[in-house]
């Protein structure tokens, strides 16, 4: 048994900014900030560190950040809601499709570790269909810090089901340095794609076990996430 956990944005989806828009509207709205998030890179980033991220560099204090952070997931998500469509966001190369064939087979259990904050994440998967595939998962709003995700998504699963998956059959998918670092403390296998931001040559300096450029090509996906070892 394996469980696989798949980052969201840049690697199921990507929109056209949508999600940056709406983030920037609540951060205005909430902290009165108004300069321009282009200079910030995201990908890989939990929404609680890219807020302190971007606050910080505004002058406001650690204390004044947190107080404001319901506020701030409130109209975040709220934008989402109004901004996502499929006419702003589009589904990555081959991911239909290799979710079909994971979602109907018995051996492998999906998920979410994302940096989104858990309404988000569902607001980002619902134009297209894809929550029924993950009933689990780890979220930004679950910690600041990614590399404490992929336990706590072990644990609700464990939960939920009984079964105690080990390192190694935990599976950890994504676009930037951060879905592969992720992975390296606790022992996961991580596959690297090429999909979102991140250089294909940043990707692999990381040394995920396994690299590709799409995600199309599903049967080789699935030889990689069934790899080696017993859940």
């Amino acid at each position: 048994m394996k469980l696989v956990l798949f980052d969201i944005d840049g690697t199921l989806v990507r929109d056209d900014g949508a999600a940056r828009e709406a983030f920037a509207e609540g951060l205005d709205v909430v902290y009165g900030y108004q300069d321009d998030l282009a200079r910030f890179d995201f990908s890989g980033k939990t929404d609680p560190a890219i807020a302190h991220e971007v606050l910080s560099s505004g002058g406001f204090e650690k204390e004044e950040i947190n107080q404001g952070l319901p506020s701030l997931w409130f109209r975040y998500v709220e934008g989402l809601r109004h901004r996502l469509n499929r006419s702003r966001q589009r589904v990555l190369p081959g991911v239909h499709e290799l979710l079909a064939r994971l979602s109907e087979r018995k051996d492998f259990t999906l998920g979410l570790v994302t940096g989104n904050i858990e309404p988000g994440a569902r607001v980002k998967l619902a134009p297209w269909d894809l929550n029924r595939h993950f009933s689990w998962g780890a979220y930004g709003s679950d910690s600041k810090d990614r590399t404490l995700l992929p336990p706590i998504a072990v644990e609700r699963v464990r939960r939920e089901t009984g079964h105690c998956f080990a390192p190694r059959n935990v599976v950890i998918i994504g676009d930037s340095i951060w879905d592969v670092r992720c992975g390296v403390p606790h022992e996961a296998t991580t596959i690297a794609v090429a999909s979102g931001r991140t250089p294909a040559e940043d990707l692999l300096a990381e040394n995920p076990d396994h690299f590709f450029e799409s995600m199309e090509e599903t049967d080789r996906w699935i030889e990689a996430i069934i790899g080696e070892g017993s859940g």
